[in-house]
């Protein structure tokens, strides 16, 4: 039996190929009874839509923007080379990328660049910030723009964001917890947990995990309050001195995102570097490092690579509003130590 056509969808819906097409590809301009009508013509004739040859015969673009916070984390710098790779692969499918940086700290300035974004021609957004207000009312205004937003790596779970793309994170914490409480092993001991900012989604819900784990399987390991440091090395020390002189018997150190180098130098400084049990996440060229001198002692992180390539084919589908292939698009969790790091391709 010959596959359904447009032509076909014209003659059930009783309407013509210039009004299907206008529906399709969701244009103004059509009544709600006569979409009605085109979309039950579509169910029931079982009419599959090929996307991509539907793209080519209009030759349609697809430009789409990253934002990334400006700062001197190399996790964030890894994933900008990545997304830069993996766009390189997308132009052959007619696919634009474009790498915006804005004030890590500064959302009316993230808010101010999404709104000038959304007032071109624009068909999604890749996004990594910090959950505020500010953020949910900038992604719901370029929603309403008909712009498809993609969170990356850090979720907002509560904005109208369309998807996520990324590890689950707080899977990853309860993963940390599990590898802290075991090299710790028996004795009782207290483990500082240090971020760069709660803000972030992803180091509340590692947060969240790491603690769920560290309550149920090792209650005789207590988990400090977790640390800000906002980026900064110099206050990353003077928290770890403050809590070093009045706290003994650390035995471990969770750090929910970046400084692994800056902690480095503190640690050693203070005579504790490879004295206490260090956990972080994101390989990076500092935490492989880091880990082949012993000074790290678990990293876990994804695939980098994967997500990026990832997130275009997720805004790309969000674009065309077509379905995700969910399989294709979860990333898996994994655990490097110094026995089982990749090769360096530097």
């Amino acid at each position: 039996m010959p596959r359904p056509t447009v032509n076909d969808i014209a003659r059930e819906a009783g309407v013509s190929l210039a009004t299907v097409d206008r529906v399709l590809n969701a244009r103004p301009g059509v009544r709600a009874k006569t979409i009605t009508a085109v979309n039950d013509a579509i169910q029931k004739l079982g009419y599959v839509r090929d996307q991509a040859a539907a793209n080519l015969a209009r030759g349609r673009d697809y430009r789409m923007a990253i934002l990334l916070p400006d700062t001197e984390s190399q996790f964030v710098q890894t994933l900008a080379d990545a997304l830069r790779d993996a766009s390189t692969v997308a132009a052959s499918t007619r696919v634009e990328v474009e790498l915006h940086r804005f004030p890590a700290e500064d959302m009316h300035a993230l808010s101010t660049l999404m709104r000038e974004l959304a007032d071109t021609d624009l068909a999604g957004i890749g996004l990594m910030a910090p959950e505020t207000p500010i953020t949910r009312d900038a992604i719901r205004a370029v929603r309403a723009k008909g712009i498809a937003v993609v969170t990356l790596a850090s979720d907002l779970p509560n904005s109208e964001r369309d998807h996520y793309v990324g590890i689950d994170a707080q899977a990853a914490g309860r993963t940390a917890g599990v590898l802290m409480g075991r090299f710790i092993g028996n004795q009782k001991a207290k483990v500082m947990v240090i971020a760069n900012s709660m803000q972030l989604r992803d180091s509340i819900e590692r947060r969240r995990g790491f603690d769920e784990v560290m309550l149920r399987s090792f209650p005789h390991i207590s988990a400090l309050q977790t640390l800000e440091t906002h980026g900064s090395p110099g206050t990353l020390r003077q928290v770890l001195a403050e809590v070093l002189s009045h706290t003994p018997d650390i035995a471990g150190i969770y750090i929910l995102g970046s400084g692994h180098r800056a902690l480095a130098t503190a640690l050693s400084e203070f005579g504790m570097l490879g004295r206490v049990i260090v956990i972080g996440h994101e390989l990076t060229a500092h935490t492989r490092k880091a880990l082949e001198l012993g000074h790290m002692d678990a990293v876990i992180t994804q695939n980098l690579g994967h997500l990026a390539r990832s997130a275009l084919r997720v805004l790309r589908a969000r674009a065309d509003r077509q379905p995700i292939d969910e399989s294709q698009e979860t990333l898996r969790i994994e655990i490097v130590i110094r026995e089982n790091l990749p090769p360096s391709f530097d």
